[in-house]
């Protein structure tokens, strides 16, 4: 067994789910249970200037650079902790189906559940290739814990094979980023890099400089309650006002319909009686435009029903996420680039896509640190059907040590003249 899958099934035994409706940072406790162990092992490895922020559940490191590429740029690997809110991630069992042959998988006899090629059907270009899946119950983490545990073992190895020669790599373990707050704490001067790639993608050879813009909703509904005997008149329920704004907006703009560059409102979750109800969206889109678009129709739908129901029935609160990368990525192209050559050596097929999703990237590129996102070999995450392929992380590992190698050849990269 290699190292990242070692450092995988260790990682994806420990509830690090984040929590939506908690503002601290981290927004769980149980994130620091990993964080110290990462800083405990990075410590144990030999990395250098090993940080582990308590206050915010941050992690820092360094390898140091190879004799002769100390003016190398800086370059760093950068993965999140925690798992999404969505699916429990507490008591995750891990198995490896080795030589998978084809087929459904039943990942759980005695509940039923089956990972079935007729639902995701793209499983079987796996046949031959050994999978890491659940038992069904909980979602198996490679969000991103299949990053941590490949920045992990590309650390030990350039850290054990000096014939590697490389410039100072940085490396960075995000809390919360599920949850959108992956980088408010982060410390770009302590990170110290002039680029960076997020860890963070899907399958094998998936390259993302682009994502969404993203925000966060939240729709509050007020209703009022009366026996129901004699609600006629009276009675508004804050359940069905919550239902009436969800059908107000565009049907097909949901992400059951959506794909490529296509945006979406989707309702995330949903609690409330007659009296209060509060359903949280997540509204996505590529281009501006249609992102303030979609957010004046969200705030639209509210008048609405203050109009219908009365002032004070519906409330919304709309904070932005992150924004779209790929202008602020432009002007280093040599990031894509490298990563395309890097694949391509290493047999991996390139497949540039935007992302539909989030990652701790799109902000910090806006922060001033350059960060496209490279796969990890997971698919279907958030989810109990989730599963990684081992082969494809290992090949992500061995892309990671690469990179490093290749951002420390003398003269191949300019540092960033933009320095955060």
């Amino acid at each position: 067994m290699t190292k990242t899958i070692e450092n995988f099934l260790q990682y994806v035994r420990i509830d690090t789910q984040s929590d939506d409706f908690c503002e601290n940072t981290p927004s769980t406790e149980n994130q620091h249970v990993l964080a110290g162990l990462l800083a405990d092992q990075l410590t144990g490895m030999g990395a250098e200037d090993v940080v582990y922020d308590r206050d915010h559940c941050y992690v820092y490191a360094a390898v140091p650079a190879s004799e002769g590429c100390e003016n190398a740029p800086v370059l760093g690997f950068i993965a999140h902790m925690d798992t999404a809110p969505g699916v429990s991630g507490a008591g995750v069992k891990p198995r490896i189906i080795e030589n998978y042959d084809g087929g459904d998988i039943v990942l759980n006899e005695e509940k039923g559940i089956v990972l079935r090629t007729e639902d995701f059907p793209e499983i079987e270009k796996y046949k031959g290739q050994d999978l890491i899946v659940t038992d069904g119950t909980t979602l198996l983490g490679a969000d991103d814990k299949a990053g941590v545990a490949q920045i992990m073992a590309m650390a030990e190895y350039l850290l054990t094979h000096p014939e590697a020669k490389h410039g100072r790599i940085r490396i960075a373990f995000t809390p919360d980023e599920e949850v959108g707050r992956g980088t408010e704490h982060f410390d770009i001067k302590l990170f110290g890099a002039d680029y960076a790639f997020t860890v963070d993608g899907g399958e094998l050879g998936e390259l993302e400089n682009e994502t969404f813009n993203a925000a966060g909703g939240i729709l509050e509904v007020n209703g009022r309650n009366v026996h129901t005997g004699s609600a006629k008149g009276r009675m508004i329920n804050s359940i069905l006002i919550a239902q009436e704004f969800h059908n107000m907006l565009p049907v097909f703009q949901n992400p059951m319909y959506t794909e490529g560059y296509e945006g979406f409102f989707h309702l995330d979750s949903i609690k409330g009686d007659v009296e209060h109800t509060v359903a949280q969206y997540i509204i996505r889109d590529h281009d501006k435009n249609f992102f303030a678009q979609k957010k004046e129709m969200f705030r639209r739908c509210a008048d609405f029903l203050n109009q219908k129901y009365g002032e004070g029935t519906a409330s919304v609160r709309i904070q932005d996420s992150y924004y779209n990368m790929k202008e602020v990525l432009k002007p280093h192209a040599h990031l894509v680039e490298n990563a395309c050559e890097a694949m391509r050596e290493l047999g991996i097929e390139p497949v540039i896509t935007p992302i539909r999703g989030g990652t701790d990237g799109a902000r910090l590129s806006y922060m001033g640190l350059p960060c496209p996102n490279l796969c990890t070999g997971g698919a279907n995450f958030h989810s109990r059907y989730e599963y990684a392929c081992v082969q494809s992380m290992n090949k992500v590992t061995e892309l990671l040590i690469k990179l490093a190698v290749r951002y420390g050849e003398p003269g191949n990269i300019k540092r960033n003249e933009y320095p955060a």
